[in-house]
């Protein structure tokens, strides 16, 4: 069973908030380390939820919504063929996906939706040696943009 964990993107702060839980309301909290009794918490109202995916990369590192990766990829056409293509971790329709990819193998295989690329992370064989975390939509968008050249 795949382990679920949230962390925040802190609008305010601008910074990346681990180990966070989720009220009924969907408002992101914490408790923090100096809080003497579990009714302190940190509450995040003006930020982004992402949510593991219960994958990681080559270095162990957790791989969640909004990261952004360096994907290794193997195909064959005749030839073996090795690929590489930076793409943004996303969640729709209730699946983890790879969007904005920039991909000659999966240009034909993903849909596009405003001109990216995105296909269900289950339809690219993972490996955790062929994925690394390179940055996140919210500190590093550059990477992305990098990506499409």
């Amino acid at each position: 069973m795949r382990e679920i964990k949230f962390r925040a993107w802190d609008e305010n702060s601008q910074e990346m908030i681990y180990e966070i839980g989720i009220t009924p309301e969907g408002i992101p909290y914490s408790i923090p380390d100096n809080a003497e009794a579990s009714d302190q918490f940190n509450y995040y109202p003006s930020c982004h939820k992402m949510q593991y995916t219960g994958l990681k990369d080559k270095t162990d590192r957790e791989i969640y919504e909004g990261d952004i990766i360096h994907c290794v990829h193997w195909f064959f056409d005749g030839n073996e063929i090795e690929e590489h293509f930076t793409a943004s971790v996303g969640f729709r329709d209730g699946s983890f996906t790879l969007e904005n990819i920039n991909s000659r193998y999966y240009s034909s295989y993903t849909f596009e939706e405003n001109g990216k690329g995105i296909c269900w992370i289950g339809d690219i064989n993972y490996c955790e040696e062929d994925y690394e975390i390179i940055g996140n939509i919210y500190k590093n968008p550059d990477l992305l943009l990098e990506a499409k050249r």
